[in-house]
């Protein structure tokens, strides 16, 4: 691997604590670039690589139909990079000042109905096994507090506090943040744990869900468990964890919360970040007076 490629990797993983995938796609558009790079110009120093390099590569994404999304991850990842060799001094300007970020309409969150998330926990059936007990449990913890796949697999028992209703979650960055959990919620995964005791021989007792092996869930089990229950109760494209992330906070926004209160629970840097599910409010404020008033 290039070595400031190899070095700024690091820095990603063991200094700002992204996560695996995160890391992945990073390494992932970067070596894309360097290779696009080498075959086409050769060898080049790092201060050699001009903003004409960098939107050669560009029309070649373009050429190759790659996503205006798809495309603007990668600005952002090589503008991440040399802004990093900036900092270590590898580099006294960066390519990327006068490369411009296309425009894309914004894309709403993907949500499930209030509706369809009742009838998800009061009608639908679990599997009367270790499976099952895991799966229901999975399922509520995303929806009740809106947590990122990672942040759910890697939860703690220990961070769970009974007494204060909270659990603390580890987050992008490596920033822990708190979230109130409902007395439902808390039945539920006390049961779980006695359970766990029960059902389990040796369970790996750090984390709080565990697979029929009893260990430490991996992301595709969660994943695969959120597409199975969603396609019984909803036709929404996506049945992905993110998408009960997206239906908490829609759901919360719908029903008055504070803007800055789901920023916090989300664990996002930035309001703008959050802002997002204030649109589909809007959009069902719309839908709400096509529908009832008599001139809508």
């Amino acid at each position: 691997m290039n070595p400031s490629i190899q070095s700024y990797i690091d820095y990603l993983k063991f200094e700002k604590r992204y996560s695996e995938h995160t890391v992945r796609s990073y390494h992932d558009d970067l070596r894309q670039f360097f290779q696009f790079l080498q075959q086409s110009f050769g060898e080049l120093a790092l201060k050699d690589i001009s903003a004409a390099f960098v939107r050669s590569w560009l029309a070649s994404l373009k050429e190759k139909k790659i996503s205006s999304r798809s495309i603007v991850r990668k600005i952002s990842s090589l503008q991440s990079f040399f802004k990093y060799q900036l900092k270590m001094g590898s580099l006294s300007q960066t390519p990327m000042a006068h490369i411009n970020i296309p425009k894309m309409a914004k894309r709403l969150p993907v949500f499930v109905s209030e509706q369809d998330m009742d009838r998800l926990f009061s009608s639908i059936v679990f599997p009367d096994s270790w499976k099952g007990l895991t799966d229901r449990l999975l399922l509520s913890i995303f929806y009740n507090t809106g947590m990122r796949l990672s942040e759910l697999i890697n939860l703690r028992a220990d961070k769970l506090d009974f007494g204060n209703r909270t659990l603390k979650v580890l987050g992008k960055g490596n920033k822990e943040r708190i979230i109130p959990i409902s007395p439902q919620l808390i039945s539920s995964i006390n049961e779980y744990l006695k359970q766990k005791t029960k059902m389990i021989g040796q369970p790996d007792t750090t984390y709080l869900l565990v697979n029929e092996q009893g260990k430490k869930l991996y992301p595709k089990y969660a994943y695969l468990a959120v597409k199975k229950y969603l396609s019984v109760i909803t036709t929404v494209d996506k049945k992905s964890p993110h998408v009960l992330r997206h239906s908490f906070a829609t759901h919360l926004t719908n029903g008055g919360a504070d803007l800055n209160s789901v920023k916090e629970l989300l664990g996002h840097t930035s309001l703008a970040a959050t802002q997002v599910y204030t649109h589909n409010t809007i959009e069902k404020l719309k839908d709400v007076h096509k529908k009832a008033h008599p001139r809508g």
